[in-house]
């Protein structure tokens, strides 16, 4: 099996970080193939670079399309929050899934309210939103952060394993949630560090997005209009033209 794996911010180290772990969540037979964001935020947390990440994830998936590769199987965006998802899904002729999409699916299906712990605040009301479209915002018990980027806590481990096991904690004990997601691509392999810590579960959120690529992957085209551009990446204007290269 063939997953593409999307960053759609512009920290390569990230990506090579998300794919390292990935193989780590994955069976044997299950191939990644990772890919950076060509322009945008280095960290997403804001509404404009949000707008943009949208716009670099449909890009870089064109990117990958006039490469030639052989078709993959599904994809996964590789950031809590999911900017560009439904246009991923749009494009692409195979599934598309988003971290906070199936971490928040994963939390609903075993479990009655959530919670999210997350890097930066400005997520707070994003997120609230997205389970709101996602139909499940009575079920959300709280969002709760940390002040510093998710980019930041991924690269300092040992410094946040306390904040965010006091957050998690917090999360169930005030807030009354059953189980809690770590969101955000710099959170990725927490909730294993953190297990043994806390005495009630943990989503980590590529975890389960591996987990449901590799059990729905599908080759079915994507159903998209055709679009006439101007001053778009020449890969993008291509494939919106009804040009995929696949």
């Amino acid at each position: 099996m063939r997953i593409l794996l999307l960053n759609p911010n512009t920290s390569a180290d990230l990506t090579d970080k998300l794919a390292a772990q990935a193989r780590g969540f994955a069976k044997p037979d299950t191939n990644f193939i990772a890919r950076t964001a060509a322009f945008g935020a280095r960290h997403i947390g804001s509404r404009t670079a949000f707008a943009i990440a949208g716009h670099a994830a449909v890009d870089l998936a064109a990117r990958w399309f006039a490469e030639g590769e052989p078709p993959a199987d599904a994809a996964i965006l590789a950031c809590f929050g999911d900017p560009g998802l439904e246009a991923l899904r749009e494009i692409c002729p195979f599934p598309v899934l988003g971290l906070a999409d199936a971490a928040i699916a994963a939390a609903c299906a075993r479990h009655r309210r959530f919670a999210i712990v997350t890097g930066g605040a400005a997520w707070v009301p994003m997120l609230m939103e997205q389970a709101g479209r996602l139909g499940v915002g009575e079920r959300l018990a709280s969002i709760r952060t940390l002040a510093a980027t998710g980019i930041a806590i991924g690269n300092e481990p040992e410094r946040f394993l306390d904040p965010l096991a006091e957050a998690a904690r917090a999360c169930v004990e005030v807030d009354g949630a059953d189980v809690v997601i770590l969101g955000g691509a710099g959170l990725v392999g927490f909730p294993a560090r953190l297990a043994s810590r806390l005495p009630f579960p943990l989503i980590d959120c590529l975890e389960v997005a591996v987990q449901q690529a590799e059990l729905h992957p599908s080759t079915a085209p994507g159903d998209y209009a055709k679009v006439e551009t101007i001053g778009l990446g020449p890969a993008l204007e291509r494939l919106l033209a009804g040009d995929r290269s696949d």
